[in-house]
């Protein structure tokens, strides 16, 4: 497998916990202002990415869909309302993330419809070809080893599956990367420390942005994987993006 530069990006530079270690330690210790801090980073943008990302599987009605990564299950609950499929299971490796992904299920009386489970996207404990569908918002930059990831994934989707990943990017254009890495650099990880108490999560976000290898290089990593029909498409100016490949 191929190691790419933000596989070795860590959130707690000197530590001797390997990267998948740090990362759900990291989101255990910022669960309890996660998505908070998401709406208030992006101003609320995120919502509207997260649901162009998932109208990219309503032509393919996926009845068994997996959600990578799913943190507070904002992306599983999202899915279940547009694509009302038979079931969605949710998996991660943060139990305070999970922890309040359920709380929103049982408010919401989604437990029927979607499952949580602590899982691992580079060890995903289900059987080869197991889901019509897969998506992962915000959690391919976390993985360790990203092709190994995207490789489990493949394994367990159908023939015929399709993969959504949604992913921060960098603007292509110049003024707005600048204002865009002012932003990451500076202002989410003051905004960080002072709401949840915590400044390395925020600046771990922008290096690992940095050294993410997306757009082509993405979908070229797609394709050298086995799967088919890739794409990428930038949201507002490139700060965000879609990519998606199938089985």
């Amino acid at each position: 497998m191929t190691e790419f530069a933000h596989d070795r990006v860590v959130p707690f530079k000197g530590s001797a916990l390997n990267k998948k270690q740090q990362v759900a330690a990291m989101f255990n210790a910022i669960a309890f202002r996660y998505d908070f801090m998401n709406r208030f980073l992006s101003a609320g943008i995120d919502v509207s990415w997260r649901k162009k990302a998932i109208k990219q599987l309503i032509d393919l009605e996926p009845k068994n869909i997996l959600d990578v990564a799913t943190g507070t299950a904002d992306m599983a609950i999202m899915a279940s309302g547009i694509l009302h499929p038979a079931k969605i299971t949710g998996i991660d490796i943060s139990d305070g993330m999970l922890a309040i992904g359920q709380k929103k299920l049982e408010k919401l009386g989604l437990q029927g419809a979607i499952q949580l489970l602590n899982g691992d996207s580079e060890t995903i404990s289900f059987n080869d070809n197991s889901f019509d569908a897969v998506t992962v918002a915000f959690g391919v930059r976390n993985f360790e080893n990203l092709e190994k990831g995207l490789s489990e994934i493949k394994r367990v989707m159908k023939p015929g599956g399709r993969l959504v990943v949604l992913e921060f990017s960098q603007p292509k254009m110049a003024i707005t990367r600048f204002f865009c890495n002012l932003y990451m650099k500076i202002v989410a990880p003051g905004l960080g420390k002072i709401i949840s108490k915590n400044r390395s999560a925020y600046q771990y976000l922008d290096e690992s942005i940095k050294k993410f290898p997306e757009g082509k290089i993405f979908t070229d990593i797609l394709d050298k994987l086995g799967y088919r029909n890739t794409n990428s498409k930038p949201l507002s100016l490139g700060i965000c993006s879609i990519y998606c490949g199938e089985k």
